[in-house]
C-alpha cells in the first residue's frame, strides 16, 4: 500500500470554497476553464514561437536565448515531476470527496506541486526574458493557468502555488546563466546550417 500525503488540512477549507463555487456557476464559464486548464498549455508553445520569431529580427543572440526557452521549461516539468514523487500528496477530490468538474485522477497520480502552474509559469517569465511584450501575455496566461487549475478541482491552491514557486526559480537560476553564454554560442552557431533560425534572412 501507497502511504501519500492529505494536504486538505493546509487549505481544504479554500479548495471546497472554490469548488462550490464551480458547482454553481454557468455552464459556459466552467466550460471555458475547463477548455483552457486541458488545452491551454498549448497557447505557451504558440507564445514561445512567437518569441523566437521576434528574436531572429534582433539578433543571433536574442535568439538562442529564445531558443532555450522549450529547455528551461522542461528542466521546470522534470524538477516538479520530481517534487510530486518525492511528497506523495493525494489529491484533493480523493481526500475530500468532492464532485469536480475535471474527473478525479486515479490514486498515484500525485497533486503536490501542480505540472499546469509550473509549466506556465516557468514558460511566463522564461519568454520575459526574450520579449516583455510576449512575456507579459503570458505572465496573464499562466495565472489563469493556476487558477483554472483549483477551479476544475485539480489542485488545492498551495498545488498550484507550489508549482508557480518551481517554475519561477528554475528560470530565474537557469536563464541568467544561459544568456550569458548565448552571444558566444550564437557566435558559433550562426557559422553553421543553423544559420536560418538565428537570423531573419
Amino acid at each position: 500500500m501507497i502511504l501519500a500525503l492529505d494536504g486538505s488540512s493546509v487549505d481544504g477549507r479554500a479548495y471546497t470554497d472554490v469548488v462550490d463555487l464551480a458547482r454553481n456557476a454557468p455552464a459556459w464559464l466552467n466550460d471555458t476553464v475547463s477548455a483552457w486548464s486541458t488545452y491551454g498549455l498549448g497557447l505557451f508553445a504558440v507564445l514561445m514561437v512567437v518569441g523566437w520569431w521576434r528574436a531572429r529580427r534582433a539578433s543571433a543572440t536574442a535568439s538562442v536565448t529564445a531558443l532555450a526557452v522549450p529547455f528551461v521549461v522542461v528542466t521546470a516539468y522534470a524538477l516538479d515531476a520530481a517534487l510530486k514523487l518525492l511528497v506523495r500528496e493525494d489529491r484533493p477530490c480523493q481526500s475530500l470527496r468532492v464532485v469536480t468538474l475535471e474527473a478525479c485522477p486515479a490514486a498515484g497520480d500525485w497533486s503536490f506541486p501542480s505540472n499546469h502552474a509550473a509549466i506556465a509559469a516557468a514558460a511566463a517569465v522564461a519568454l520575459l526574458f526574450v520579449s516583455r511584450r510576449v512575456g507579459s501575455v503570458a505572465v496573464v496566461a499562466a495565472g489563469a493557468m493556476a487558477a483554472s487549475r483549483v477551479w476544475v478541482g485539480a489542485h488545492y491552491p498551495h498545488d498550484v502555488a507550489a508549482g508557480v514557486v518551481v517554475g519561477v526559480l528554475t528560470v530565474l537560476l537557469v536563464m541568467p546563466a544561459l544568456r550569458r553564454h548565448a552571444g558566444a554560442l550564437a557566435g558559433r552557431l550562426t557559422a553553421t546550417r543553423l544559420h536560418g533560425l538565428l537570423v531573419a534572412s
